[in-house]
């Protein structure tokens, strides 16, 4: 497993890299600073190795700010099982088809994550998911593919980012990695290679990794472990 995290931590410092790179590119058009949390808001759903990464820095914080923030995500499972009675511990979405996973975190949604500070940062800013790194500028592969072609409206607000060259990276690739990183991960976890399963960054922090018989919750009725390839 350690090698695993190793390796993911490699790929989120490229990403890390890239964005770096962009905003000393474009100053003048990325908005994106230390405790702007615009983008912070709403419900998203990551990958279980992004889940056992985030729980691994929520877990280094003191005691009374865990306390705090696992206050926030009960309050935001009990809202989830309105709408899902089921969803249980440990909180994977992937039993139900994605289409229905919108219901728990609907667009209109604009509460702020359970990560966010008082002073608008990121409590776990080190550990975050990949998503928010990604998050407030278009992906654009260096192919020119354009993998995403969404960003905060505070950013290029005078500029078409898809038309900037230096915001290019690999992301065909970095995905990729991350797809291979994650069967890595499952095989660590669970002893087989499985392509996708997937929580809510609130119900992350919930999980307890550690206890959870995980060969039998990724089992499905016919015995074969649920994204198998």
């Amino acid at each position: 497993m350690q090698e695993v995290l190793t390796k993911f931590r490699i790929l989120l410092d490229k990403v890390d890299a890239w964005f770096a790179r962009s905003m000393e590119l474009y100053p003048e058009s990325i908005a994106c600073k230390s405790g702007c949390s615009a983008c912070c808001r709403s419900t998203f759903d990551i990958t279980l190795l992004d889940a056992y990464y985030l729980k691994l820095g929520f877990d280094q914080l003191p005691e009374a700010t865990r306390e705090t923030v696992l206050v926030k995500c009960r309050d935001r499972l009990a809202l989830m099982r309105e709408a899902w009675p089921e969803f249980d511990h440990p909180y994977l979405l992937n039993y139900r088809d994605e289409e229905e996973w919108e219901v728990l975190m609907p667009d209109e949604d604009e509460t702020p994550c359970v990560l966010l500070g008082d002073d608008g940062r990121c409590l776990v800013y080190q550990t975050r998911p990949m998503t928010c790194r990604l998050h407030g500028i278009p992906l654009v592969d260096t192919g020119g593919e354009v993998m995403h072609d969404e960003w905060c409206t505070m950013n290029f607000t005078d500029a078409d980012p898809l038309r900037m060259d230096g915001l290019r990276a690999p992301f065909d690739e970095m995905l990729h990695e991350e797809v291979a990183l994650f069967r890595e991960f499952t095989t660590a976890l669970v002893g087989e290679r499985l392509s996708e399963v997937d929580t809510l960054i609130p119900t992350a922090l919930l999980i307890d990794f550690e206890n959870c018989d995980w060969r039998g919750v990724l089992k499905s009725d016919t015995g074969q472990p649920q994204g198998l390839d």
